[in-house]
């Protein structure tokens, strides 16, 4: 029998989809891991801040009140208290005293544009992804900073 063995971007991408499996969030499971020089660096899941009741058991009232049908998808995006995974993973390394210059992220989606502007400014030069966010202009943001972007899907 072969060995089935995954390429590094495979890998990491499986472990970014288990990381995701974390989140609190009422609204989608979300994960992201920094790496550099194959070496896991930092990870992060979507979810409320530490300290704060879980999404889930209402700790966002934005999301609470969008799982009521009470505001749209995209309505009142500012008020959502939920950290996303890749703004999560950046704080994490921050918060370790880690630096993430030079480094891959690999995110189960493409980022947003506020996460797109810290990956940049964090010193991201790779981002690995396997959705797409419905903003696309994170993704342009990226692009546009000069990161290699690749789809891992």
């Amino acid at each position: 029998m072969k060995n089935k063995r995954p390429g590094w971007d495979e890998y990491f991408m499986q472990l970014a989809q288990l990381i995701k499996t974390r989140s609190n969030c009422l609204r989608k499971a979300y994960g992201a891991i920094i790496v550099r020089d194959y070496r896991i660096i930092s990870t992060g899941y979507n979810g409320t801040p530490h300290g704060v009741k879980n999404c889930f058991e209402g700790g966002c009232e934005r999301c609470t009140r969008r799982e009521r049908g009470e505001i749209k998808t995209h309505e009142y995006q500012e008020s959502c208290i939920c950290i996303h995974a890749e703004q999560n993973a950046i704080i994490q390394a921050a918060y370790l005293g880690t630096s993430t210059n030079n480094s891959t992220m690999y995110s189960t989606i493409t980022p947003c544009s506020s996460c797109a502007k810290l990956i940049i400014n964090a010193g991201i030069k790779r981002y690995v992804y396997f959705d797409l966010h419905h903003d696309r202009a994170g993704l342009d943001l990226l692009k546009k900073a000069g990161i290699l972007v690749k789809n891992q899907t």
